[in-house]
């Protein structure tokens, strides 16, 4: 069987996931913080989604369904919080293998909550994805990292964003992608209100170098979440987007290893012999995204 094209998509979106985490993460670094920064992030999404509301028009549901995309806008919302105070807290290169452990918690919500029958491949698929999530974590890590903070919040957003793309694909046909996902982005970004009371200052006293790293890095993570919504909304197939997805925890080993001194990133100095570990883990996961085929 061939890789279904469709498939690229959650693909591509992993490598974006890890770049705008970079990015995001370096501008927490340079004072914006991470109630800022996830506010920011989150009004990219609903603004690039508002052209599409005003151009599609009202959904063809009633009114009263408004809830759904209310409902997984929240869990999204709190979902994003634990995964972006995991990224700012502790280190890139641990959080994002972490966050694989999703698949798992999608695979269960999707037997429980969907009607459609999950292939044995995938049960597997999801299996090795954990496992690969356990073995990027391997070896030493700087004693300045909050390590086990780091695995606690990632594996808390994992369930939640977990729960939320199951919600996703069971809600969103009914709507159509396109009318389920502009107020979808909105209502997160009206949440994301309640968090600059917790922000120093507001939107106001963030550096021009800042908003360097902040902006680009917002509409990475915007594209990200549009690019895995979409592919939810109009293909379905929560647990095989998510093994492909995973792919983000090789990733982040990757380009934190390869390029994280441009973002000045010091996560290598947790040493060759983590690294080498992880790339143990970079294998069992392409093993999982193999059994998607």
């Amino acid at each position: 069987m061939s890789f279904p094209a469709f498939l690229f998509i959650p693909l591509i979106c992993a490598v974006l996931y890890v770049l705008g985490m970079l990015m995001l993460k370096r501008s927490s670094e340079l004072g914006v913080g991470i109630w800022r920064a996830t506010f920011i992030a989150n009004w990219v999404g609903a603004l690039l989604f508002l052209p599409w509301w005003l151009w599609n028009g009202w959904a063809p549901v009633d009114w009263v369904d408004y809830w759904q995309p209310a409902v997984s806008a929240l869990i999204f919302f709190v979902a994003q919080v634990l995964v972006f105070l995991a990224m700012t807290r502790g280190d890139v290169s641990v959080a994002t293998p972490v966050l694989g452990a999703k698949v798992i918690f999608v695979t269960c919500f999707s037997a429980l909550l969907l009607t459609d029958d999950i292939p044995w491949q995938w049960w597997v698929g999801a299996g090795l994805s954990t496992m690969a999530v356990g073995l990027l974590n391997l070896g030493p890590a700087p004693k300045h990292r909050l390590v086990r903070q780091t695995i606690f919040l990632s594996l808390g957003g994992s369930l939640v964003f977990g729960l939320c793309d199951v919600l996703v694909q069971r809600w969103a046909p009914a709507w159509g992608p396109g009318n389920y996902f502009p107020p979808y982005f909105m209502l997160v970004g009206i949440y994301s209100f309640g968090l600059l009371k917790f922000a120093r200052g507001g939107l106001r006293g963030m550096s021009s170098k800042a908003w360097m790293w902040l902006l680009p890095g917002a509409l990475l993570n915007a594209l990200n979440n549009a690019g895995i919504g979409i592919t939810l909304g109009v293909w379905g197939q929560a647990t095989a987007v998510n093994i492909v997805y995973s792919s983000r925890g090789l990733f982040g080993v990757l380009l934190v290893w390869l390029a994280g001194h441009w973002f000045a990133n010091k996560e290598r100095e947790a040493g060759g012999g983590a690294f080498a570990a992880r790339a143990l883990g970079a294998v069992a996961m392409i093993a999982a995204i193999a059994m998607v085929l």
